[in-house]
């Protein structure tokens, strides 16, 4: 912790005092970034909100309308219940994702509309079906 500011003493010589001591100490050296260039900006209109984006991004999350979030999780759902390693899973994973579909469409919250419909469970299970056999029918020397 640095110490205050004695009184009488120039703000600005003070801190540079105290970079001076804390670069004698090398709190400076081997910084994550150091020697690399800052980050520009592509777009240079002003958006206050930055630092929430650069933190969305640097966490790696986004934020999406409910719509398009469920979309997102249909077709993950999907690719899930042909991947799962029963039928039983498989058709779990599509009703339950269904449920979902058919809350939304009864409830649409505001934003871009679903424009998706709940899957037919039978066809996901015979496709299920399909893969499987094809993934057995493979053998290797």
């Amino acid at each position: 912790m640095t110490e205050r500011k004695p009184p009488g003493v120039p703000f600005d010589s003070f801190v540079d005092k105290q970079i001076r001591d804390a670069q004698g100490r090398g709190a400076f050296e081997r910084l994550p970034g150091a020697g690399e260039p800052l980050p520009s900006e592509v777009d240079s209109t002003y958006d206050e909100l930055w630092w929430i984006k650069r933190k969305l991004a640097r966490e790696g999350l986004s934020v999406l309308p409910p719509a398009l979030a469920l979309r997102k999780e249909a077709e993950d759902a999907l690719d899930a219940a042909y991947a799962a390693p029963s039928e039983r899973i498989a058709r779990k994973i599509v009703e339950d994702v269904n449920v979902k579909i058919k809350d939304m469409m009864f409830k649409p919250p505001p934003g871009p509309p679903l424009g998706r419909k709940q899957y037919d469970v039978e066809e996901v299970v015979r496709e299920w079906h399909r893969r499987r056999a094809g993934r057995q029918g493979v053998r290797f020397r």
